[in-house]
């Protein structure tokens, strides 16, 4: 009785271990890949972008990729981009009112991925550019406002925010949205 518990366990666990390496297997060599909700998968052969993948749910890399999709483990790579909407929250930014007032602004704003291979290869540093955008575009629209003018009205400036650094992140695959 204990020899056939023994023997059962030892295929169990042998069984589960090949069923591990067999997927394993199947997934190196391309046959199917996990795309999770918003997220994108962004392949590359050789150094250059050959595709995109955003469904989410159990793809085949041979249907996307073609020939390539057998090969881009071993000779590509694959990068995971999180597509999700980001916030961020800029301190204590200088700005002056019309009456000399210097004041410290916080800006919060969110920022959205558009286009995967723009985000990750236009723009080595896409977050740290986008705040740096979204705190000079601040800044030039609320200096030498009125002082009541600058505590109370926000979505000028949010607006004018939005309009001015859409224009340059756009192309390096990703938005701003709200922005206050």
């Amino acid at each position: 009785m204990i020899l056939k518990i023994i023997l059962f366990v030892v295929i169990f666990v042998a069984l589960f271990l090949l069923e591990k390496l067999f997927l394993g297997f199947l997934k190196f060599i391309g046959l199917y890949v996990i795309v999770n909700e918003k997220e994108t998968l962004v392949y590359t052969f050789f150094g250059k972008v050959i595709g995109e993948i955003s469904e989410p749910g159990i793809q085949c890399l041979w249907l996307k990729l073609g020939w390539r999709g057998l090969f881009v483990h071993m000779f590509g790579k694959k990068y995971k981009v999180d597509m999700r909407l980001d916030q961020e929250y800029l301190r204590s930014l200088s700005v002056n009112s019309e009456e000399g007032a210097p004041m410290g602004v916080g800006v919060w704003y969110e920022m959205y991925i558009t286009n995967a291979s723009d985000y990750l290869f236009k723009n080595a540093d896409p977050k740290g550019s986008l705040a740096t955008n979204v705190g000079n575009s601040t800044v030039r629209s609320l200096s030498n406002l009125p002082l009541d003018r600058l505590m109370m009205d926000r979505h000028t400036m949010s607006k004018n925010v939005r309009s001015e650094v859409s224009e340059k992140s756009q192309k390096w695959g990703y938005n701003i949205g709200s922005c206050y």
